[in-house]
């Protein structure tokens, strides 16, 4: 069974695994950008997924986009 994340749940998750703060106030899913700051920072917006599972946890300047194949 998967976990239900809540606004909470994610910013513990933040706090715990990650240098970069949780800005975003409202969880409505996991399409949803949120609003993240990074450690030099930067702020930036990234869905959930993409943070948690893609490990994008940085802005764009300290963890460049990957190269298209």
């Amino acid at each position: 069974m998967s976990k239900k994340w809540t606004i909470h749940s994610i910013r513990e998750y933040v706090e715990k695994n990650t240098d970069t703060k949780l800005l975003s106030t409202e969880f409505q899913g996991f399409s949803q950008k949120l609003d993240f700051e990074c450690a030099c920072g930067n702020t930036f917006q990234k869905p959930w997924k993409k943070f948690k599972e893609n490990k994008q946890q940085k802005c764009e300047v300290c963890q460049p986009p990957k190269e298209s194949r």
